[in-house]
């Protein structure tokens, strides 16, 4: 029986693409500030258009490139971390806050996230989510190299719910890196596929797939109650 319930954020919780959306919204600001800079709306589509066409790494030097704005490191790297700090538009999805008030009912429920601070915690402020979670851990505050797929953050959640592996559950979007150090531990593992996700890679590796998969959140409370 699942007593202790692990949650993943970004795609999970909610779409992280609003997230990204925020964070542009944010920075086309910041450079329509500049001396003969188009309008935010200009720069803004101008992002979107290379995030979308899979520039993921260079998003701002090919958008600054394809806007004619000059720049260099100093100024790539001030775009990086005002889009980490910016205070994000988002809001919780009403079927994650349904649920997460039903799962919380019944079981001890902790978030684990990787990415970046103070980004994380300032989706987790803007979601208003916080008090839901017995734990939070980001693995940030571990240190880089215990991002998933280490196992260093579950195992922090398991000793500070002192919680059994073999009833806890993990929930996750990303195969390539979210159910390979539960699987490990020994939890049940549930990937939830989000229509909007950003990371859609599959893995060859057979420790890394999910025990189960489920397409909307709505369907995680009944699987619960069924393992």
């Amino acid at each position: 029986m699942i007593q202790t319930v692990i949650l993943d954020l970004d795609d999970t919780l909610y779409d992280e693409i609003g997230y990204c959306k925020s964070g542009f919204a944010a920075v086309a600001d910041r450079l329509a500030k500049l001396p003969g800079a188009p309008t935010p709306e200009i720069v803004f589509r101008t992002l979107w258009r290379q995030f979308n066409a899979g520039n993921r790494t260079k998003t701002f030097n090919a958008a600054l490139d394809e806007l004619a704005i000059t720049y260099d490191d100093h100024l790539i790297q001030e775009l990086i971390q005002f889009y980490r700090n910016h205070a994000p538009n988002i809001i919780l999805p009403a079927d994650s806050r349904r649920v997460l008030d039903q799962l919380s009912r019944k079981y001890a429920l902790a978030l684990l996230t990787d990415g970046f601070l103070p980004a994380q915690s300032l989706k987790v402020e803007a979601l208003g989510i916080e008090h839901y979670f017995k734990t939070i851990v980001y693995t940030e505050d571990l240190g880089r190299e215990s991002w998933k797929p280490s196992s260093a953050g579950f195992e922090r959640i398991l000793q500070a719910l002192n919680a059994d592996p073999q009833t806890t559950a993990c929930i996750a979007d990303n195969e390539l890196k979210d159910f390979i150090a539960p699987n490990a531990l020994g939890m049940t593992t549930i990937q939830l596929i989000r229509p909007n996700r950003i990371h859609t890679q599959t893995s060859s590796d057979p420790s890394a797939k999910p025990q189960h998969t489920i397409h909307q959140i709505t369907d995680l409370p009944p699987l619960l109650e069924r393992l």
